[in-house]
């Protein structure tokens, strides 16, 4: 494997890559000022599928209700070490159902069209029980 330079101050080798858009970089220095700007993650000409021909997600206001909308810190960890939830995701017809409500124009509507698929409510379930009341 070769080395990579840094390609925010192309001096150093680069140990990192951006999670977003994968660009090398070798400190928190410049990885900082890497996010000055917004990057995103590059789309993949190696192959076609249905996943590379689907529109950009759609930029829209993020709204919450109320407090008991937003998932605590303790409840993200709770998903994020749950293996039934981590196995579920490894369902590409579950995967495909998540990115088509998350890029949708209605994803109110996207939302309760999958609520009708049973693999789908029980992930759904998973995630309610995982994070608690």
């Amino acid at each position: 494997m070769g080395t990579r330079q840094c390609r925010v101050c192309n001096e150093a080798q680069s140990k990192y890559k951006c999670p977003s858009c994968l660009v090398p970089y070798c400190s928190l220095a410049c990885f900082k000022r890497h996010k000055e700007a917004p990057c995103v993650k590059p789309v993949s000409t190696d192959h076609h599928n249905e996943a590379s021909s689907q529109e950009l997600p759609v930029d829209r206001p993020f709204n919450i209700d109320g407090p008991h909308d937003v998932v605590q810190q303790g409840q993200l960890e709770s998903l994020a070490s749950s293996s039934e939830i981590r196995d579920a995701l490894k369902d590409e017809r579950l995967q495909k159902l998540i990115c088509k409500i998350d890029g949708s124009a209605d994803p109110d509507s996207d939302l309760e069209k999958a609520m009708e698929v049973e693999a789908f409510r029980i992930f759904t379930d998973k995630i309610l029980s995982a994070i608690g009341p």
